[in-house]
């Protein structure tokens, strides 16, 4: 059961780290959580020695908790308004407008 538990957990840690290296927000909590409860389970499932594949499994799905909490405080998404393609977008649609009444249509 524990080598259950112990590919589980590595299978939510893998893909825990790929959600917080995307720009998926909040969403990253969603495969850490398991990944630290599997390890847990599989730390307790083992016969008095503890593995160091489930410890090296906590810690990278710790330390991932750690850096989506982190990017959730820190760094802000903003949008900004492109000023200069909005001012390029006017001055085309005014030289598309004189093209057109320069030609009588």
């Amino acid at each position: 059961m524990k080598k259950v538990y112990l590919i589980l957990a590595l299978l939510f840690a893998t893909v825990s780290i790929i959600f917080t290296v995307l720009p998926m927000g909040t969403l990253a909590f969603m495969p850490i959580i398991p990944a630290i409860a599997f390890a847990i389970l599989a730390m307790r499932n083992s016969d008095g020695r503890i593995l160091h594949g489930s410890r090296l499994i906590l810690f990278v799905s710790a330390s991932m908790l750690l850096i989506v909490i982190g990017k959730e405080l820190f760094v802000k998404d903003e949008v900004v308004a492109d000023k200069q393609f909005e001012q390029k977008k006017v001055e085309s649609e005014k030289e598309a407008t004189n093209e057109l009444e320069s030609e009588g249509l």
